[in-house]
């Protein structure tokens, strides 16, 4: 039988002792953000992965840990944006967007969604911003389906890596049926 999501990740969250408490309080913009994004794993979809300049080396720590060998679990389809397109840097403008958005549904038949982690001003989300079905872990900016962070964060780094743990914590459970995603 599967348990709740939320009180799953309150339970998580607390297992992890006082290295995870500052997310306690923001459990609620966590699970209702990742369960729809774990939605839309378990579905299938494609994850691109959109990360700022200043976070390009989480996005290769994420794509290199998200199907490790040793993971216990099927391999996931997730790439970055900068391997569909590798002038993705190039991209400002609506009619850009466009192309490089129109390129990637042919590709992906609508079966993808974005991960963007970074801070929320940053052009590089604007691609993400346009669909309703994006995940951001965002900083300095209040966006719909974002966990919220701040960049000033001293400790930054450290709960970008503990938020991926628990995000591969949850996907694991979702997967194996341990908990219910869209409860």
């Amino acid at each position: 039988m599967s348990a709740e999501f939320a009180q799953w990740s309150l339970d998580a969250i607390r297992d992890e002792g006082a290295i995870l408490s500052w997310l306690e309080e923001q459990r609620f913009d966590w699970t209702t953000t990742l369960s729809l994004a774990l939605e839309q794993i378990l579905n299938g979809k494609t994850i691109i992965l959109i990360t700022d300049e200043k976070r390009k080396w989480f996005e290769k720590y994420i794509l290199t840990s998200l199907n490790a060998e040793l993971a216990d679990r099927p391999l996931l389809p997730i790439v970055s944006i900068d391997a569909i397109y590798s002038h993705f840097n190039n991209v400002s403008g609506g009619e850009m967007i466009d192309i490089v958005e129109d390129m990637i549904s042919l590709s992906y038949k609508d079966d993808y969604f974005f991960w963007y982690i970074g801070i929320g001003d940053d052009r590089r989300a604007d691609i993400a911003k346009r669909r309703s079905n994006s995940y951001f872990w965002v900083f300095d900016e209040d966006l719909q389906n974002a966990f919220s962070l701040k960049s000033y964060d001293k400790r930054l780094d450290i709960k970008l890596i503990q938020l991926y743990q628990l995000f591969n914590s949850s996907l694991n459970a979702a997967m194996f049926g341990e908990v219910d995603v869209s409860s």
